[in-house]
């Protein structure tokens, strides 16, 4: 044991006479004029560092615990929500242009006067985005809720005949949809397609249609689609822009 602190204390002694002497001088002009940091650090390519950088666990943690700060957090959340507003504001705007270049054709061709007062009214191009995305949306809660009764079924045995399968998914699915549309319009007078294109029906008094008169416009709604469209065509010419189904059931679309 005393021989090994003995040799122990000797190196010591011998390093710090060593590096108090010019070697670490000399040692680092030799490094600066042979440029060996830079021959190394290109011997390890950049990508390389910053794979190794990245899969670093001090560099995920460092990561982590910035995502997770309120301020970033914050900060994120407002600039999705503020994209996202962008984006329906672009699509509102060009919808709306949309309606109007629509139907100064249409009445150019029939050589009929422009309408004193149609921006108040939902047209035709505004009306139908927000039909093709309430149609996917119902359409979607259809699916799900079929899967589900599909699969209780399966676990029980079946239902029966493939015929009686179909007859009742084509029941289902239109019971379904007319709920969809009756819901919303005889409660909030909108459909989250109509919401997002910032319109909305009313009847005569001005309010959300009733649940008769919401059940009337889907039953013409269906006979407008059914007959190739044209039952969409009156929104051209019509001064409040209504087609069919809002003839049938007295209600009007407007702006909201």
């Amino acid at each position: 044991m005393r021989l090994d602190r003995l040799a122990q204390e000797s190196a010591e002694r011998a390093l710090d006479a060593l590096f108090a002497g010019p070697l670490p001088e000399a040692l680092g002009r030799s490094l600066a004029e042979n440029d060996v940091l830079e021959r190394v650090a290109a011997e390890l390519p950049a990508e390389e560092l910053a794979q190794r950088l990245v899969a670093s666990p001090a560099f995920r943690r460092a990561l982590k615990e910035m995502l997770l700060l309120p301020e970033v957090r914050s900060a994120l959340t407002s600039q999705a929500t503020g994209f996202g507003e962008e984006v329906a504001v672009a699509f509102r705007r060009r919808s709306r242009t949309l309606d109007e270049l629509v139907e100064a054709r249409a009445r150019r061709l029939l050589d009929r006067k422009p309408p004193v007062e149609t921006a108040r009214f939902g047209g035709l191009a505004t009306r139908g985005a927000g039909l093709v995305l309430d149609a996917a949306l119902a359409q979607l809660g259809y699916l799900v809720a079929v899967a589900s009764i599909a699969l209780v079924l399966a676990l029980a045995g079946g239902l029966g005949p493939g015929w009686l399968d179909a007859s009742l998914a084509g029941t289902g699915w239109f019971l379904a949809i007319g709920a969809y549309f009756v819901a919303f319009w005889s409660t909030t007078g909108q459909t989250p397609g109509m919401r997002a294109l910032r319109v909305r029906v009313v009847g005569p008094l001005g309010r959300p249609p009733s649940a008769p008169r919401s059940l009337v416009r889907f039953i013409g709604l269906i006979l407008a689609i059914v007959l190739l469209f044209v039952g969409f065509l009156p929104v051209l010419f019509d001064d409040r822009r209504r087609g069919l189904h809002d003839f049938l059931s007295g209600t009007v679309v407007v702006d909201g």
